[in-house]
Parts: C-alpha cells; sequence; structure tokens
C-alpha cells in the first residue's frame, strides 16, 4: 500500500526523475511554455510553485536556494527577474495545463504546460498577429474578381 507516499515515481530511479524534473523545469521558465506528458506535468506543478514563491522573495538567499535545485543561472535570474514579479499579487496557480490529446505511439495523455501570465512582449505580439491576419483578404476572393 502507498500510505502517505507523495509523488509519482514514473518509472525512473530517485536521480533519474530528479535529473527529469529539473529539466522541464528549465524549459518551462525559458520557453514559457512545453509540451508533455500528463503525469510529468502534474509533477513538476509543486516544485515549479515552491521555486516561484522563493523567487518573489528577491534575496539572494532566495536566488541561492533556486540555484542549488535547478543549476542554472540563466533560469535562476529569468525567475527571479522577470517571472516571479508578474505573479507578485498572486497567492498560488502559476501554471496551466491545456490537454492537446493522446500520442498516438502509447496513447499517454499530452499536455501543454504553461505559466499563467505571459509577459507583455509575448502578448503584443500576438495581438499584432491576430490584426495581421485580419486585415489579409481570403485567396478565394481575389481569384474570383479576375475571372469576371
Amino acid at each position: 500500500m502507498r500510505h502517505r507516499v507523495a509523488g509519482k515515481k514514473l518509472s525512473r530511479d530517485r536521480s533519474h526523475r530528479k535529473a527529469l524534473f529539473k529539466n522541464l523545469i528549465n524549459a518551462l521558465m525559458l520557453h514559457g511554455q512545453i509540451k508533455t506528458t500528463e503525469s510529468k506535468a502534474k509533477a513538476i506543478r509543486p516544485l515549479i510553485g515552491k521555486l516561484i514563491t522563493k523567487g518573489k522573495q528577491k534575496t539572494l538567499h532566495a536566488r541561492r536556494l533556486i540555484a542549488a535545485f535547478l543549476q542554472n543561472k540563466k533560469v535562476v535570474n529569468k525567475i527571479v527577474d522577470e517571472i516571479a514579479p508578474r505573479f507578485e499579487n498572486r497567492p498560488g496557480g502559476f501554471t496551466r495545463m491545456v490537454r492537446l490529446g493522446r500520442r498516438q505511439g502509447d496513447d499517454a495523455m499530452m499536455v501543454r504546460l504553461e505559466l499563467t501570465e505571459k509577459p507583455e512582449e509575448q502578448e503584443k505580439k500576438s495581438k499584432e498577429k491576430k490584426a495581421v491576419k485580419k486585415t489579409k483578404k481570403p485567396k478565394n476572393e481575389d481569384k474570383n474578381n479576375k475571372k469576371k
């Protein structure tokens, strides 16, 4: 029985699982979103919450604690300087899981794990792309006008 045993093993030993979690978290923090299996996403969500909460403190000690876990200076600086300030007024719920469907090979449920608060630069780019798409004419209308 698994009474009071927290977390999933994911068919890996301790060191392999820890390395997997570090890699997934590093990728998420660098890119803002990742595509992974649902079980892996559920496993790293609490770890992400703890790291962002530590990053909110903005102290040298907090940076060192995050660095001790992730071992990537670039990601540590990004968490403390960019990501944590976005979540300053939010007590939790830093990530969102969007189901993408099942993977063809092994039928595993795939999800997109993303940070709930996107940076302003990304929001501006996505709005500009939507505006450009709306202004373009469909190709079918041009062909119909030429034939007449």
